[in-house]
């Protein structure tokens, strides 16, 4: 191709574009037989060194440098495989690829509406579709799309806390379980909260929060000086996808004064499911709650969303302005996301979302995740049947945790339990053909298998149960 102006022409453009998209396409045709872990070969220093070097003076060509790309891409965990039952990830949508394709190159400015009113109106019928018909907020409540649900996170917690406290934060205090979402402590830390002012309630024996538990630390915090202002539900735990006692949770928040913020993160979209919405019951009385679409709508890394009951709590904490945006004209019927969140400059996000929306239409992401409710059952009842294994806790959404079986209870049965364990997940990873990941839950290790991605199916799941029945027969 010789040397690339900034700004190809069209044959040029196309010439790229076909490049890219053949390979792309290649790619995803690929994933079924694609290894999900690296081979050993992704450790050596020397693959990761070559792409510190700094950009060369005199310009490239794009094939050798996608050829690099596709090495790159191969030495890493291949988290859009079917295989890929490790951790609650991305799905990689191909269609809403293309719509952030679409965006990169149209380029337009997402922060304020006067800038892209249009554009602004598709983000927000995005959100106001989450937050009435998935999470069952009431008519008038809103939100942001963020890059991630840690974001959202974020901006929630900083919401909650200048709503309660205020701009006196020392003695606010949060309530969280053992299994909450790390990102919470980690945003209250960002928010200015105390470490020690986050407060871990007891959790059951089915791994939800104790809420008796809840009310007594509430009260005692408050006696003791404390400010209680923030309770924080798991509508689907990372861990073994437990949802917490949501209904007793916004009872608790209403009675105590707190803002009870959900995490859904995971677990919100399968209330597009009837299941879902049955197990999800609570959701509907959160004052915030945090949601990712780059987990269970399946879309690419980088798309979370808060939705909150009041958009004016948001925009009462994060609101600002300057003499130089005194010429931007505010709009009477849309929001501006720059007064909503920290960022001030943004892309358009909700592209990425409404294409996939409107091109498959909301039954086909409902079908699929009542699959994924239906592998799991199919897992869960698999793993029962196999003696040497234990499944203490009934999945609630689309996790399922297991362990070696322990001969009796004591420590040293535990302690060989665990050992078995760890040899059958590395076994099993061992494969590439699958790829599954630990947790530790009451002292004890236990295996995961998260069915998320919208390409696992039967066969995958029946092939991954499989190998762990023969691999603990051996």
């Amino acid at each position: 191709m010789g040397y690339l102006p900034l700004e190809p022409d069209r044959d040029e453009m196309a010439e790229l574009g076909d490049l890219v998209l053949d390979r792309v396409v290649s790619f995803v045709e690929s994933l079924p037989d694609r290894p999900v872990s690296p081979a050993a070969t992704h450790a050596n220093p020397g693959n990761a060194r070559a792409f510190l070097a700094p950009p060369p003076e005199q310009p490239g060509h794009l094939k050798p440098l996608l050829d690099r790309l596709d090495q790159a891409a191969a030495d890493t965990t291949e988290m859009g495989s079917p295989g890929f039952m490790a951790y609650v990830g991305s799905g990689g949508l191909y269609t809403s690829a293309l719509g952030e394709l679409y965006t990169r190159v149209i380029n337009r400015f997402g922060s304020i509406s006067f800038a892209a009113p249009q554009f602004t109106a598709m983000e927000e019928s995005v959100l106001r579709w989450i937050a009435r018909e998935v999470c069952g907020l009431p008519d008038g409540s809103g939100g942001l799309l963020t890059t991630g649900g840690s974001m959202a996170t974020f901006s929630a917690v900083v919401a909650a806390r200048h709503h309660h406290l205020g701009e006196d934060i020392g003695d606010g205090t949060v309530y969280v379980t053992p299994f909450t979402h790390h990102s919470v402590a980690k945003a209250a830390r960002l928010a200015g909260i105390r470490q020690r002012n986050v407060r871990v309630v007891p959790a059951t024996s089915e791994l939800r929060m104790d809420i008796a538990a809840a009310r007594a630390m509430i009260r005692a915090d408050r006696q003791a000086g404390l400010r209680p202002f923030l309770l924080v539900g798991s509508a689907g735990t990372t861990d073994t996808g437990t949802v917490d006692p949501l209904p007793a949770m916004a009872d608790l928040a209403a009675r105590e004064g707190l803002w009870f913020h959900a995490d859904a993160a995971y677990g919100g979209f399968f209330r597009l499911t009837d299941r879902g919405r049955r197990l999800l019951a609570g959701l509907e009385r959160a004052d915030s709650v945090t949601l990712d679409p780059h987990k269970t709508l399946f879309l690419g890394f980088g798309t979370g969303a808060l939705i909150v009951r009041d958009p004016a709590t948001l925009r009462a904490a994060h609101n600002g302005t300057a003499d130089y945006l005194r010429d931007i004209e505010a709009s009477q019927t849309l929001p501006d996301y720059a007064d909503m969140g920290p960022e001030l400059s943004r892309e358009v996000r909700g592209i990425r979302v409404w294409l996939p929306l409107h091109l498959h239409g909301v039954a086909a992401f409902r079908e699929a995740l009542d699959e994924k409710l239906d592998l799991t059952g199919y897992a869960y009842r698999r793993l029962l049947d196999i003696p040497a294994l234990e499944v203490p806790w009934r999945p609630d959404l689309s996790v399922v945790a297991f362990r070696a079986r322990a001969r009796d209870d004591s420590p040293a049965a535990g302690a060989e339990a665990d050992e078995e364990t760890q040899r059958l997940l590395d076994r099993v990873n061992g494969t590439r053909r699958a790829l599954l990941s630990s947790t530790v839950i009451g002292g004890r290790l236990a295996i995961r298998i998260a069915i998320v991605s919208h390409r696992t199916h039967r066969d995958r799941v029946t092939e991954l149960l499989d190998l762990i029945e023969a691999e603990v027969s051996s």
